[in-house]
Order: C-alpha cells, then sequence, then structure tokens
C-alpha cells in the first residue's frame, strides 16, 4: 500500500522489500524496479544499506522487528501501534534517541489540509470553547488475515486508532479515559487460517476527557455496515464531529480519507463547506513525510509522542473495560499540531 507513494517521492531511493512470503517481496520489487528483495529482516539488515526500515508487517509484530532495526541502526516508521504496550513503546522511543535515531508511528491523519482546517478553527475559536466532540469509524471486518482478531489486535487498533489521534490532536492530550468494549462476532472466517476464535475487541466506545472541560468519544468497530465500503469512496455524510456555543464543524468522509469540512458558526448559522481538496495527502504518505523530514531535516506535524499517547488511550480503553474504572493517563505530546 506505500510503494506507490514511496516511489514518487524526491526523497526516497527504494533499496529493499522484504516478505517472510518471498514471493510478494520478489513481485513488489519487480513492479516498483527495487534492486533488492529479501525473506525476513535479519537479511534485509544484514543486505544492502538503507537509512528507513518502513514496517507493515502484522500490528503484533511491529515491538519486536522495530526493535530489530533501531539495534541495527536504522530509522524506522511503523504501521500502527509501534508496539505491544506503552511501555515497550515508550522503551522503543527511549532505545532510538539513545542511539540518535528515529521513530515514527502510523496514522498520518494531523498531514491532511482537513486537519489543518479543523485545528486552526478551534484554536482561533471559531467554535467558541469546545464542549464535546465525537467520531467513528467501522466496517465489516478484514477477511486477508487472523491477526486483526487475535490477541494484540482488536479494532481500537486498527481503526479507533484514526480517531483518537485525530481527536486528541485537535482537543490536547487525554488526561483520563473510560471505555467499553466487546466481542459481537465471537468467530471469523479468514483467509490465511479458515474459521478461527475472536480473542481482540471488535467494538469499542471510549469516553475522553481532554483536562479542560472539554470530552471527546471514539467508537469503532468490526461489525458496522459501511456501504461506502474500506476505500471510503463516495461518503458525504460527517464522521467527526465538534461542538461548542459559537459553532459547530464536521469532517466530511472520513480522518484519512477526506472531502471537505463543514462549519456553522453564529456569524453564518447556514454554515459552509471548506477545504474540499486534500492535495497530495493520502494515509499511505507517512513513511514519504518521514523520509523528507530525515533529508532536509524540517521537522513534521506527526510525532512519535503522539503515537504512544494514542497508544495509551487504546491500552486504558481496555484497562477500563476490565476493570470498569475512569483510567488515568500519563503521558503527553507536543500541542497545538497545527498553530
Amino acid at each position: 500500500m506505500y510503494l506507490p507513494d514511496l516511489s514518487k517521492c524526491a526523497y526516497v531511493e527504494l533499496v529493499s522489500t522484504c516478505d517472510i512470503k518471498p514471493e510478494r517481496s520478489v513481485k513488489a520489487a519487480e513492479k516498483y524496479n527495487i534492486p533488492n528483495h529479501y525473506p525476513h529482516i535479519n537479511n534485509m539488515l544484514a543486505g544492502a544499506p538503507f537509512d528507513l526500515m518502513v514496517n507493515l508487517t502484522n500490528m503484533q509484530e511491529h515491538e519486536h522487528l522495530n526493535r530489530e532495526a533501531l539495534m541495527a541502526g536504522k530509522h524506522v516508521w511503523s504501521e500502527k501501534p509501534m508496539a505491544n504496550s506503552y511501555k515497550a513503546g515508550r522503551a522503543l522511543l527511549d532505545l532510538a534517541n539513545s542511539k540518535g535515531l528515529r521513530i515514527w508511528g502510523a496514522p498520518a491523519v494531523v498531514n491532511s489540509p482537513q486537519f489543518a482546517f479543523m485545528a486552526q478553527a478551534v484554536n482561533s475559536g471559531k467554535l467558541g470553547k469546545v464542549a464535546a466532540a465525537h467520531a467513528h469509524y467501522g466496517h465489516l471486518g478484514p477477511t486477508w488475515s487472523a491477526f486483526f482478531y487475535e490477541k494484540g489486535g482488536g479494532s481500537l487498533p486498527d481503526l479507533g486508532v484514526y480517531n483518537l489521534a485525530t481527536l486528541s490532536g485537535l482537543l490536547g492530550p487525554v488526561k483520563s479515559v473510560m471505555a467499553m468494549t466487546s466481542i459481537i462476532t465471537k468467530t471469523r472466517k479468514v483467509d490465511d487460517k479458515g474459521e478461527i476464535p475472536v480473542k481482540a475487541e471488535d467494538n469499542a466506545m471510549v469516553l475522553m476527557d481532554h483536562g479542560n472541560g472539554s470530552f471527546s468519544h471514539v467508537q469503532c468497530g468490526f461489525n458496522y455496515f459501511d456501504p461506502y465500503g474500506h476505500e471510503g469512496s463516495g461518503q458525504e455524510k460527517p464522521t467527526i464531529s465538534l461542538v461548542g456555543k459559537k459553532g459547530s464543524m464536521h469532517l466530511i468522509g472520513y480522518d484519512w480519507k477526506p472531502f471537505g469540512i463543514d462549519l456553522a458558526t453564529l456569524e453564518d448559522e447556514k454554515g459552509k463547506r471548506y477545504a474540499e481538496d486534500a492535495g497530495s495527502y493520502v494515509w499511505e504518505q507517512g513513511a514519504s513525510v518521514i523520509a523528507e523530514a530525515l533529508a532536509t531535516g524540517k521537522e513534521p506535524l506527526i510525532n512519535a509522542e503522539h503515537a504512544l499517547h494514542v497508544l495509551e488511550i487504546i491500552e486504558a480503553a481496555r484497562k477500563s473495560q476490565a476493570t470498569g474504572k475512569r483510567i488515568n493517563l500519563q503521558s503527553a505530546f507536543k500541542w497545538p499540531v497545527v498553530a
């Protein structure tokens, strides 16, 4: 999914592909004229020199592969989540810092023009003080791999992560979380393992306190009928909404595939649609943005501390479900993301 964007990036030279299913690595290398392909990360790390590893493996594998790359002196862009726990993710960031390396984690939602528009509207007071925000994202669940439903998978790190990143990015670090999670569909039929028991949540509701009186809420799951499908094409309804005393704002489409922002205020109660052009933004562009940052020194909006904060929110949501309690968070990140 990343190679089309990476192959067009002026700051990227594609050196190697790697996949434990070697035929996939070979096919990708041939398609994008990449000179090297490997069947295992150990071969790749010992092979042709490179600077940045892009980790697109199963969620449960990210942590140890990211660690191996850092130990080998490589920068890392990791698909979400960066690690299997906040503590482990923090250790990865500390390891990177100790070696003079960088690690970043998806998603890249803060890069879109729509996020910038919403952030500027919030920061400039167009909505007044934001009282509440809501976001949702779901579909019927992937069938191509079992890892989504196994321990360490789930709808929160696969789907909810986008909305959690967006709302915390707009309203600031989350101070505490209350949540409910469940498993609606007890078994799933997947391409790689057939019929499997579902071990990770496929249904989640997360309530967040941003510590300044503002609350936000994210719901996500693998049991949502969505006529727009996994690609999100044609979605004309809002999936993220914010409301304050002076106005309301709604993101049309998804934060990973946005089509515009509907904004109404006291001065314009009927409202208008803004920021309809996503420009060069695509959800797969995170690694390309990071490559530019490494090449030029330009600090990206994507921030490892923010990715870790979102990981802690997910961990807190699961703990809240397990204990029935409100869970306080310890992490934070530089905010506002967009001035």
